[in-house]
């Protein structure tokens, strides 16, 4: 008896799930550039076209029973289709933003963390150098002790020889 599957083979292979084979943030990726593609303006105007022009061409080939008849089965079929796509890529694009958003108020949080640690610090050196400031003598101040020195080692104001 000769066992072909890999699977069984191969211990690498076994318990290898289909989440393993790709790649969470280029599927992200991809996801968000259709949920911007399709909440934008030009894939609005391109649908629009299309429905337009299938209607009218079905209108014309449904009178002769060719094609999708006027309650357009197949149209509603097809924006089904879309819709059953479109949802979970938006959601998955707005999760991936929500994360992105969370990710960016945690850093802003610690940057403002940062912030008031730095300004708390500078604070407190500034309040320092105010009551360091307060127990420096003046220029005014030490010219009026140099003259009153002056004045008790010369009390008559004798200039000296």
């Amino acid at each position: 008896m000769k066992i072909r599957d890999e699977a069984v083979t191969t211990p690498e292979i076994v318990g290898r799930s289909i989440s393993s084979n790709y790649d969470r943030d280029t599927v992200g990726r991809w996801s968000e550039a259709v949920a911007r593609f399709m909440g934008g303006g030009k894939f609005l105007i391109i649908q629009t076209l299309v429905v337009i022009a299938w209607i009218t061409l079905n209108a014309i080939a449904g009178s002769k029973g060719l094609w999708d008849e006027y309650p357009f089965i197949l149209l509603n079929l097809l924006f089904s289709i879309e819709a059953a796509y479109a949802a979970p890529l938006i959601l998955l694009a707005q999760h991936r933003q929500d994360a992105r958003d969370r990710a960016l108020a945690e850093r802003d949080r610690e940057a403002n963390s940062r912030i008031l640690s730095d300004s708390e610090f500078l604070t407190r050196e500034l309040a320092a150098i105010r009551l360091r400031l307060d127990d420096i003598a003046s220029a005014s101040e030490l010219e009026s002790l140099i003259e009153e020195v002056k004045s008790q080692a010369n009390p008559n104001n004798d200039p000296k020889p």
